[in-house]
């Protein structure tokens, strides 16, 4: 499969260098964002999901009337919608689309913010509710004919549904986590693995903990691993550094004034994903050829928060590291979010392309020249026989 892009299309001009409290969604700005994401060939926008912001599936449905190329991810906690409808809404995008539809899973991390909207399943069994979740999505996907469910978390009789994704079996489902239960049901279940960024090494024993459950699960193929990074760029490398401490100095400054994120006394975070990172900020502020760890303590790991610094080539070396481990969907966002979106588009996927282009062709090159070998090995056996 090819590296392909993914970053969120933001609804409104507020930022976290320059937030707007309160904002309401722009329309003639999402679709202007959703437009460039199109236009300089990102692949994918995650429409993100939080307790108390705007609803995916609305914005994601403008943002696919805009677009003409861009898949929509919408993000989703079992805990808001009911399977059946799910699955009907989401083929319904799939059709309104033409086939670019996608769900990405969030099982919840917070017991409080589960709590916010009437959730109070331990943890542990918001996993379980999510695997028979993606279980009843799949049946209600594969055929519109009727069949009942006797589960532990949902029940019901009869359900038919006649809205078909368009490619008539399914529609792509990731799922994203680092505990132990994520890595199972995702490497059973998923058709994409969603990671934030970490280390090469870490990153790699996560990938290699998602296969290991995919062929445990008795799987042929494995979900496709997406990786997510905030890159921070410029020109230069000295250029990216500056911007990179001005950033860092507006995340802290906003999250002591309540304008942050989180708030400035939030609790450590209870999901194992935000950990891991923070754990990891300990080792060092820089890791690798670019990743940045200051931004993950100064929004106490609230989401992807992991930065790629350095100029254009530097961070362009820095994601193909992590192609070569087998992340094939790269996620970029940055903090002046479509500047630097419109940023990315000119310098840095152009410039990944580039290269997978250029090992491609030395690849088939090799190839080519591999079959006149043998070519000629046969000719002169042939002729000495």
């Amino acid at each position: 499969m090819p590296t392909e892009f993914i970053s969120l299309a933001f609804p409104n001009a507020s930022t976290e260098l320059e937030p707007i409290p309160g904002a309401s969604i722009d329309p003639d700005f999402l679709k202007r964002y959703a437009q460039n994401l199109d236009d300089y060939g990102f692949n994918y926008t995650l429409q993100p999901y939080d307790s108390s912001y705007f609803d995916p599936f609305t914005t994601g449905a403008t943002i696919a009337s805009h677009t003409k190329n861009l898949k929509v991810i919408i993000a989703l906690r079992p805990n808001t919608v009911y399977p059946t409808v799910a699955a009907k809404s989401l083929a319904t995008l799939d059709q309104l689309s033409k086939g670019r539809a996608v769900v990405h899973f969030i099982a919840g991390g917070s017991d409080a913010e589960q709590a916010k909207e009437g959730d109070f399943l331990p943890k542990d069994e918001r996993y379980g509710r999510l695997e028979e979740y993606i279980k009843i999505l799949k049946r209600a996907w594969e055929s519109p004919e009727p069949f009942d469910w006797e589960g532990k978390y949902y029940q019901f009789k009869q359900f038919s549904n006649r809205v078909r994704p368009v490619n008539g079996k399914s529609i792509p489902i990731s799922v994203g986590g680092s505990s132990d239960e994520a890595y199972r049901i995702g490497g059973q279940l998923a058709d994409i693995f969603g990671l934030w960024g970490e280390p090469l090494k870490e990153t790699k024993q996560q990938i290699d903990r998602i296969y290991a459950e995919a062929e445990k699960a008795g799987r042929t193929d494995r979900p496709r691993i997406w990786v997510t990074f905030r890159p921070i760029v410029a020109e230069t490398e000295e250029l990216a550094w500056q911007k990179a401490h001005k950033t860092l100095e507006a995340l802290q400054t906003h999250r002591v004034a309540g304008l942050g994120r989180v708030p400035a006394n939030a609790p450590p975070p209870q999901n194992v994903g935000s950990q891991r990172l923070l754990d990891i900020a300990k080792k060092g502020e820089v890791q690798d050829r670019a990743l940045w760890y200051p931004t993950v303590t100064a929004t106490n790991a609230r989401g992807a928060s992991t930065a790629l610094v350095g100029s254009y080539q530097t961070v362009i070396d820095s994601i193909l590291d992590y192609v070569d481990l087998g992340c094939e969907l790269i996620s970029i966002r940055g903090y002046d979010n479509l500047n630097d979106a419109i940023d990315y588009g000119r310098y840095i996927l152009p410039g990944v392309r580039k290269e997978l282009e250029k090992r491609e062709g030395v690849k088939q090159e090799g190839s080519g020249i591999v079959n006149k070998v043998a070519e000629a090995v046969e000719s002169v056996t042939v002729h000495n026989g």
